[in-house]
């Protein structure tokens, strides 16, 4: 959707704004929630814009408002950044936060959506969830806004979402690894029934077919989005590869930090040198990345500007004014570390 002239401020949208003062729809969300870390000369530039738009800030309805933030889980470094993310712009807009954890199961979501109900929450952002139509149906029975952070699965046309390119970043992922002149290249992939998982999975096949390197289905197991299946599912491949005495990958991307993390534990209890025996790649750029030995390689998936957004979105929603576009997608970066470097040659396999 897109906004109209000065004299109808109630139809401006981010993202004429982002258009108008040629930046990106997650900048002028940081300027609306006073972050810190964007220029003077960029917020100056899109103010001016909000003011000749006649972008009018509503707070009147968001301020008090209680709105829930639901995730699988609650413990895991991930959603120690969805969470930051969403309470630094509730916390401006003066509006409160519940937590609730699913943990993916159908119970505990209907339980939830049961105290949802009873606290009479104004709305609710769900991460990394799947939402039927009868917990839609019953969210719209019960007039409560949503929006969708990261969802499982396909969603109808006009459900707000927020999430990344994923596709992308594992495709920036896999060239990285080719350009280093890695053929022999393994994928530990997230969830089968995650979207983004799967939008991984199929960037990073897609990279290695057009590059003709072959990836056998052993090369390429999914899991889920922890370190104890990144162990898990890398051990089980390269015991396989023992048994048989072909040669491991020389270079692992994996689908999340997590997972990588799980990884750098298997290759060092099995002699196995980072990156000199194995490159290895995660995704998401959590900030451990940076305390491991060597530093991760990473995707940097933008987890506080997608916490951000929706969360910004949802006030709007809730203050009645205009959805920019249902479906945003927020740039990935590969961050090149010390954990990728080109295959060594004449190699032997470690003991």
């Amino acid at each position: 959707m897109t906004g109209q002239s000065p004299e109808s401020p109630g139809r401006v949208t981010l993202t004429t704004i982002a258009s108008e003062a040629g930046v990106s729809v997650s900048t002028v969300s940081k300027v609306l929630n006073g972050r810190s870390d964007v220029s003077t000369d960029t917020k100056e530039r899109v103010e001016a814009v909000m003011d000749h738009l006649g972008y009018q800030r509503r707070p009147a309805r968001r301020r008090g408002a209680v709105i829930d933030l639901v995730l699988n889980e609650l413990d895991s470094l991930w959603s120690v950044e969805i969470i930051r993310g969403v309470d630094e712009v509730l916390h401006a807009a003066g509006a409160s936060m519940v937590l609730s954890a699913v943990h993916g199961r159908s119970s505990d979501t209907r339980e939830w959506i049961d105290q949802l109900a009873a606290r009479r929450s104004n709305g609710a952002i769900l991460v990394v969830s799947e939402l039927t139509p009868q917990q839609r149906r019953r969210l719209t029975a019960l007039d409560v806004p949503f929006v969708l952070l990261d969802p499982v699965g396909s969603v109808e046309a006009l459900v707000p979402t927020v999430g990344a390119t994923n596709w992308a970043g594992a495709v920036s992922a896999t060239e990285h690894l080719i350009e280093l002149g890695h053929t022999r290249i393994a994928h530990l992939a997230g969830p089968r029934q995650v979207l983004c998982s799967r939008a991984r999975a199929d960037g990073f096949r897609a990279t290695m077919e057009a590059a003709e390197l072959p990836v056998p289905e052993a090369w390429a197991p999914h899991g889920e989005f922890n370190d104890a299946s990144g162990r898990t599912e890398l051990a089980r491949l390269l015991d396989s590869l023992d048994a048989s005495g072909e040669d491991p990958p020389t270079a692992l991307f994996a689908a999340s930090d997590l997972q990588a993390l799980g990884a750098f534990e298997v290759l060092r209890d099995r002699g196995y040198a980072i990156p000199g025996d194995m490159s290895i790649v995660g995704f998401d750029d959590l900030p451990v990345a940076r305390w491991t030995h060597p530093a991760l390689t990473t995707v940097r998936q933008p987890l506080l500007d997608m916490a951000s957004v929706a969360a910004n979105a949802l006030l709007r929603i809730i203050d009645g004014e205009p959805v920019d576009q249902f479906r945003l997608e927020l740039a990935t970066q590969l961050v090149v570390r010390g954990s990728t470097a080109p295959p060594r040659k004449n190699t032997t396999r470690p003991s």
